[in-house]
């Protein structure tokens, strides 16, 4: 059957056909005239095109052995015509430079040449190893042998910022997997590719909560330009992370920021930037930026060598003021997305972490053995918490290590995160300390384990006081980084980076992420006197609640005071709770629950400090006058729906009421709660979760109970 098209297509396809025929077309028309033009330029303009990649060699010397400079142009415009609109293209656009600007390109264009594989090979060497958060010398793995894809997602992502990012992250998971078919799903490669024919992309933002492999993204992409493998559309790809920049004090130039860390590009660098269409570059990490909130500018900066403050330069990078040609791609946490200046970006892309066949696939590049790569998978797919978990490449780095640390984990599996951790570094620190205490002394092994745990108490003070700070770099000539100079296993939880200034170097540490500092400080806090932070002790304030601020802080703590975790941190680590502490967070506990109950507010974070603890005495204890469950204005995970399960299993009797407004609450969640909701005597939920599933569900509940009254 004949292909039909439309008038209007027939004028669309005309079009387009007429302008990739434009420099082909000017070419046939203007020989003549070309010939006359180009007689006494010939042997420049061949080997330009030959620095080019246009001509081969090949070409040079079938256009320079015929006789006369006229023939020789002919035979030029001969070989372009047969080379395509591209060849014509270039062509030209060599052709419109004065002659001595032109044979001054051509000169530099073999040392450019020679100096894009140079850069090429320095990315290559820079990324070629992938390095784990415990890594040790000579552990290092190829990344082309272990990098597992990632799932990345086209579209801009709602910003939950009252919580904290990997505790929103299970019932996404899901969703995002429910609804992959109808998702556009692209590869690193794309990124840049053009969304539709109208509108270029130059500026990307790629997003996601913390662990799910932003930075391994980038690292990718390296690894690939390094390679000769993808993004070849550039000349150069230049990496710069928010960690380094924050190290800079005082006004720079973007041509300085460059060369920090590339000084192999100095003779080129202003090559580099003129022709910046061909230029990438890769900004990694804007939520760590101390100057974040200050990137949307009025005042811009345009040239590369202008003078100014790093973070007006940035600004001017993404919003086009500066190298306007220039492709970038920034990446971030959600979190601080909101204060990326609306309108430069072209494209969002969400990174949803691993996909069930994913973890399979780290698991077996991991433990390089299918058999007990199979086998351990196996006993994760057993516990949905750890397998909720492994969705986020970080948790699935950190489960293989308990896994590979512990033969299997201890007898009973880990039912909350701090479970998970806690085993994480006993894990780490009985692997460290392993090699040494088998040739010491029996006596001296004591000594080990005691000297071990006055460091993670090290570690834990300034994870603590940094986190109250809202920092997450410190520096080497700090007075507590100096107490713990000397002690290889803090490499096991920092990471180190040199920093280059002027006339000496310095050395940069921070944790692994943040979550890790997170869980270091609440175990200084367990495991000493000192006080809670105000914070939480201000139980009457829901501001700092509200924040978010210091959420995975109060549960970690919670589930570190805990009779089972104490247990295994005294047995295993050396580290010993303090007990009047461990009482007093109980009895503030109890507390809270009994006042969010009875006055309604938000009580979400308190299950999850209930759920940590894994007492149900505790639950007992809480006996409100009445009982009301607000979970609203919050995005329920799997966790969060097992922390309420959890408390009203274990609390008899009926419930004033649960609020369900703007949680996205599903009908597989309803039927779920659905013992539960037939407890309740008002029933709260959005207008836009009430689908026909979700109506059925409450309809159902209706049916078997008098209880439920009202839904708002």
């Amino acid at each position: 059957m004949p292909f039909l098209f439309s008038d209007e297509e027939y004028v669309k396809l005309f079009v387009m056909d007429k302008e990739r025929l434009d420099n082909l077309t000017t070419l046939r028309r203007q020989r003549v005239s070309l010939v006359d033009e180009l007689e006494g330029d010939v042997d420049d303009l061949v080997e330009g095109l030959v620095n080019l990649e246009v001509f081969t060699r090949d070409d040079r010397e079938v256009v320079l052995c015929l006789p006369g400079p006229r023939a020789r142009v002919r035979k030029v415009l001969d070989i372009l015509e047969c080379k395509g609109e591209e060849a014509a293209q270039i062509f030209f656009s060599v052709r419109r430079q004065p002659l001595k600007e032109e044979k001054t390109l051509h000169h530099q264009s073999k040392d450019f040449v020679k100096l894009k594989q140079k850069h090429k090979d320095v990315l290559r060497r820079r990324s070629e190893s992938m390095l784990h958060y415990n890594t040790r010398h000579g552990e290092k793995k190829l990344f082309s042998e272990h990098y597992v894809n990632l799932l990345l997602v086209d579209g801009h992502q709602g910003l939950e910022n009252k919580r904290h990012e990997v505790l929103t992250f299970g019932q996404k998971r899901l969703i995002w997997e429910q609804k992959s078919s109808a998702l556009r799903k692209i590869n690193s490669a794309e990124l840049f590719s053009n969304v539709n024919e109208k509108r270029s992309v130059k500026k990307v933002l790629v997003t996601g909560v913390a662990g799910i492999g932003k930075t391994i993204l980038v690292q990718k992409i390296l690894c690939d330009f390094g390679r000769n493998e993808n993004h070849l559309t550039f000349d150069f790809v230049i990496h710069m992370t928010f960690r380094d920049l924050n190290l800079i004090d005082k006004p720079t130039k973007l041509r300085e920021l460059i060369l920090r860390k590339n000084g192999h590009l100095a003779k080129e660098v202003d090559n580099i930037l003129e022709n910046d269409d061909k230029l990438l570059i890769v900004l990694d990490g804007f939520d760590e930026f101390k100057h974040y909130r200050s990137s949307d500018l009025d005042v811009f900066v345009t040239e590369p060598d202008e003078e100014a403050e790093v973070q007006e330069i940035i600004g001017s990078l993404m919003l086009g003021e500066l190298l306007p040609n220039a492709c970038v791609l920034l990446t971030s946490r959600p979190t601080a997305v909101n204060h990326i200046p609306v309108g430069c970006i072209d494209r969002f892309v969400l990174i949803a972490g691993f996909s069930l066949n994913e973890v399979q696939d780290y698991f077996l590049r991991y433990f390089q053995d299918k058999d007990l790569s199979d086998q351990l998978f196996n006993v994760v797919v057993a516990n949905k918490l750890m397998l909720t978990l492994c969705y986020i490449p970080a948790f699935c780095n950190i489960v293989c290590c308990i896994l590979k640390e512990s033969n299997c984990l201890q007898k009973e599996n880990p039912k909350t995160m701090t479970d998970i951790y806690v085993q994480y570094l006993v894990a780490l620190l009985q692997s460290h300390t392993k090699a040494r205490t088998e040739t010491c002394p029996q006596g001296h092994k004591a000594n080990s384990m005691h000297e071990m745990s006055d460091i993670v108490l090290k570690l834990g003070q300034l994870a603590f006081q940094r986190l109250l700070e809202h920092q997450t770099l410190f520096y080497g000539s700090d007075l507590d980084m100096a107490a713990l100079e000397g002690y290889s296993v803090v490499s096991t939880f920092l990471d180190k980076t040199i920093v280059q200034e002027q006339g000496y170097t310095e050395e940069v540490f921070s944790f692994s992420h943040l979550t890790v500092q997170e869980f270091f400080a609440a175990l200084f806090c367990a495991m000493t006197d000192h006080p809670l932070p105000n914070e939480l002790q201000n139980t009457g304030s829901e501001e700092e609640t509200n924040s978010g601020h210091l959420q995975l802080f109060s549960r970690f703590l919670s589930g570190i005071l805990s009779e089972r975790n104490t247990n295994i941190l005294s047995r295993q680590a050396g580290l010993c709770c303090n007990i009047e502490k461990a009482n007093s967070y109980r009895n503030k506990i109890l507390s809270d629950l009994t006042r969010l109950c009875e006055n309604g507010a938000n009580i979400l974070n308190s299950l999850h400090c209930l759920f940590e603890q894994q007492d149900p005495s505790l639950a007992l204890e809480v006996q409100p006058t009445v009982l009301r469950i607000n979970v609203s204005d919050e995005t329920l995970s799997q966790m969060d729906y097992n922390a309420v399960k959890y408390f009203l299993n274990l609390k008899e009797g009926n419930l004033l009421e649960m609020d369900l407004t703007g949680t996205d609450v599903g009908c597989d969640a309803l039927r779920d709660l659905q013992p539960l909701l037939l407890r309740c005597e008002k029933l709260w939920i959005g207008e836009n979760t009430l689908t026909m599933d979700t109506v059925q569900v409450i309809a159902d509940v209706l049916q078997k109970s008098d209880l439920l009254t009202h839904i708002g």
